[in-house]
C-alpha cells in the first residue's frame, strides 16, 4: 500500500527520531509506557509494534523481557529499530500486515491511525491488528485528540497566524488535519473521543477502554521542569493516572490510548 509521500518525506528526514525523548513530548512517552505496563500481559509476551517508528517503545518493551517485532513503512525507522537489543524490525503497512493470524499476544498501533484520514483505512488497520492477535489478546491504538490542533497552536503562539487558525478550526470540524507548515509534510487525522468506539466495533473489536494520556498537563508552561525532576514527575504521572479515564477530560489530552481485547 502507498503511504502519503509528504508523510514519508517528513519521517525520512528524521522528524520522529527524537520527538518523544525531549521537551514536553516526554509526557506522552512516560504516560504511554505507564498505561501499557498496566494492560500488557506479563513478559515474555509476543508484542507486535506496528508503526513503531525507530523503536522508542520497542526498546523498553524488549528490555523488560517481551518478544518484540516492529513493523513500520519507513526504511530509516526500520534500520534504527533493528539495531536495538532484542528488537526485530521489518517494513510493512498497518493496513496489510505481513504476519500470520493469531500469532501475537498484543498488537500496538501507536501511530498508524494518525496518518489515515479515511475511516475505511483506519478500520482496516484495526481489523488487521485483530487478525494478528490471538483470541483474548490485546489491541492498543494511539490517537490524536480532535482538539489537539487548536490547543497546541495556542500553546506555541502559532494560533495568531490566520492560515494556521483556519487549519485548526477545519480539523475540529472534520478531523482531517492539514499542516499549515508545508515543510513538515504532516497530514493526519484527529479523533473525537466518541468516534473511536464505532471504529473499534466495525473492526470486530469490543468497545475499548479509553485513556487520556497527557490530560491537561501538556499545556502547562512549566511541564518540562516537572519532567526533569524525578519526584515531581512521579507526582505528575500519578495525577494523570487518576484522571486518565474521566470522560469529560478525554478530549483535552493531546493523545489518547484505546485498549481492547480481541
Amino acid at each position: 500500500m502507498v503511504m502519503d509521500p509528504a508523510v514519508m518525506g517528513y519521517y525520512e528526514r528524521g522528524g520522529e527520531l527524537t520527538r518523544l525523548r525531549s521537551g514536553r513530548n516526554r509526557l506522552e512517552y512516560w504516560r504511554t509506557r505507564d498505561v501499557l505496563r498496566r494492560v500488557l500481559p506479563p513478559a515474555p509476551a509476543r508484542v507486535l509494534d506496528v508503526g513503531g517508528g525507530a523503536g522508542v517503545h520497542a526498546e523498553w518493551l524488549a528490555a523488560e523481557g517481551h518478544d518484540v517485532e516492529l513493523i513500520d513503512p519507513v526504511p530509516l525507522h526500520v534500520e534504527r529499530a533493528a539495531a536495538l537489543p532484542g528488537v526485530r524490525a521489518r517494513l510493512g503497512d498497518a493496513r496489510d500486515l505481513p504476519v500470520p493470524g493469531g500469532g501475537a499476544d498484543a498488537v500496538l498501533l501507536l501511530g498508524p491511525l494518525y496518518h489515515l484520514p479515511e475511516r475505511a483505512d483506519r478500520v482496516r488497520a484495526l481489523a488487521e491488528a485483530r487478525r494478528a492477535v490471538r483470541p483474548g489478546g490485546l489491541v492498543a491504538a494511539a490517537l490524536i485528540s480532535r482538539y489537539a490542533g487548536v490547543l497546541d497552536s495556542v500553546y506555541h503562539g502559532t494560533f495568531l497566524d490566520a492560515g494556521q487558525r483556519a487549519a485548526d478550526y477545519r480539523s475540529v470540524e472534520t478531523g482531517v488535519m492539514v499542516s499549515g507548515k508545508t515543510e513538515s509534510g504532516f497530514r493526519g487525522y484527529f479523533h473525537d473521543p466518541e468516534e473511536i468506539l464505532g471504529e473499534f466495533t466495525d473492526a470486530g473489536l469490543p468497545e475499548p477502554r479509553r485513556y487520556g494520556l497527557e490530560c491537561a498537563f501538556w499545556l502547562y508552561g512549566d511541564v518540562d521542569d516537572w519532567l526533569d525532576d524525578e519526584g515531581r514527575r512521579e507526582l505528575l504521572l500519578d495525577a494523570a493516572r487518576r484522571l486518565e479515564c474521566e470522560p469529560a477530560l478525554l478530549g483535552v489530552s493531546g493523545h489518547l490510548l484505546a485498549v481492547s481485547r480481541a
